[in-house]
């Protein structure tokens, strides 16, 4: 007797944000040196793919709510300093580049995915700007030597340096127990927690290190965890997206 086997199901379709750029960072031929360009850091999506997902990169002139409507998951990467202006600063003396657009549509990103229950990562600047995008205020400036949690570019970027003590009961806590040892490049962190958002990870010296949404598939952390060969975290959004991906119905909140 033939037996039918039941065809595996597809793999969640998890966006990928990036930066727009010129051509001539590409070394573009003359004409088009000043050409829009979208540029994609290769490992958030290797991530996704070893992790079981199906990266997509999100392009900055697509609507974002349409994109996410599409997506089962989404991961914002990390890049320059949020805009002072969005949490009621203005840029100062450390102030490295700000990106307008790129603000504004991350931000519309987040909050789409927050509408509607989207499992989200947010890796760096993306764990800054999700608490931003929730009413939060950033340390402006971080000075590198000044504590463990601070970042210095002198090591490889998959060097770890110091230690995240996790909250209990917390999803950084399942993904990876009590501590873990991550990586540091950033003179920001997140200063006053926004609306909903739980502080469920802390540097040695205090300065928080991971974020979630209260009652949603959201984490924001500050280190990079797509510069490890593999790391759990991404098998955690993959898998929220999958779940969500196999609802028959508009998603239910599903948090590990």
């Amino acid at each position: 007797m033939d037996t039918i086997s039941t065809p595996a199901p597809p793999r969640p379709l998890i966006g990928v944000s990036g930066r727009r750029l010129r051509g001539a960072a590409i070394g573009a031929p003359f004409g088009f040196a000043d050409a829009p360009l979208e540029a994609y850091l290769s490992e958030y999506a290797t991530s996704v793919i070893r992790a079981g997902g199906l990266p997509v990169h999100l392009p900055m002139d697509a609507a974002p709510t349409e994109l996410v409507e599409r997506l089962d998951g989404l991961v914002i990467v990390g890049g320059d300093d949020v805009d002072p202006r969005r949490y009621g600063r203005t840029p100062g003396p450390f102030t490295v580049a700000v990106d307008p657009q790129r603000d504004d549509f991350e931000a519309a990103l987040i909050e789409a995915a927050i509408d509607g229950a989207v499992p989200l990562l947010g890796v760096c600047r993306g764990a800054q700007l999700l608490n931003v995008v929730c009413g939060g205020t950033l340390h402006p400036h971080l000075a590198p030597g000044e504590g463990e949690s601070h970042g210095s570019y002198a090591y490889p970027r998959a060097h770890r340096v110091h230690d995240v003590r996790t909250a209990p009961d917390s999803i950084v806590r399942t993904v990876y127990g009590e501590t873990t040892r991550v990586n540091s490049f950033h003179h920001q962190a997140v200063d006053a927690p926004g609306r909903g958002v739980v502080e469920t990870g802390w540097a040695p010296d205090g300065i928080v290190e991971a974020i979630e949404l209260e009652g949603l598939p959201i984490v924001g952390v500050q280190w990079h965890p797509e510069v490890f060969h593999t790391d759990p975290l991404f098998r955690w959004v993959v898998d929220q997206a999958a779940a969500r991906a196999s609802l028959p119905t508009p998603a239910t909140r599903i948090v590990a």
